[in-house]
């Protein structure tokens, strides 16, 4: 793992990041698409996490390849929610379990922490214990959960909302 580094997320990283995330897409309810994403579809939400202020995407790079990333974006699309961000994270499936998810919210949170950002927040698929627990280290707390509100994989799931204010 020492030889990951993270850094600012490239337009040229968007087809293994859309890799990663379509692996989610296919086998794991932590992410509400049915359908897997087509990189050419994704340059908006590249764009919306990562205009390099309190919205930002890094990458967790091995050398060899793109292999887990996190950002920031928008909450919602109406002006007051402007200062808060929502996060998002993923790590290649052969990479879960090697803090590399640390790593990346450590430099995150680090590139943020100047910004006018008053919450963060972040929604998880339950039962996600490993999410769960990193976003607690990173002082998250668990506001609510909606109950069955996204239907894949022939069921209903919950969605625990956690927040985290300014540090």
């Amino acid at each position: 793992m020492s030889d990951v580094r993270i850094r600012p997320a490239e337009l040229g990283d968007l087809a293994r990041l859309t890799e990663i995330y379509n692996h989610y897409v296919r086998t794991s309810p932590i992410t509400f698409d049915i359908d897997e994403v087509q990189t050419q579809n994704r340059a908006g939400w590249f764009e919306n996490h990562s205009d390099r202020a309190r919205h930002r995407l890094l990458v967790a790079d091995d050398g060899k390849q793109v292999v887990g990333y996190a950002g920031t974006g928008s909450y919602r699309s109406k002006g007051a929610y402007d200062t808060t961000v929502e996060t998002t994270i993923y790590l290649a499936p052969d990479k879960v379990g090697e803090r590399i998810g640390t790593r990346l919210y450590t430099v995150l949170f680090d590139a943020i922490a100047n910004q006018d950002i008053q919450r963060i927040v972040a929604g998880i698929t339950l039962p996600n214990d490993a999410s769960v627990k990193l976003h607690e280290r990173f002082g998250f707390t668990r506001v609510g959960v909606f109950t069955e509100c996204g239907r894949k994989f022939g069921r209903y799931w919950d969605v625990l909302w956690m927040e985290r204010g300014r540090e």
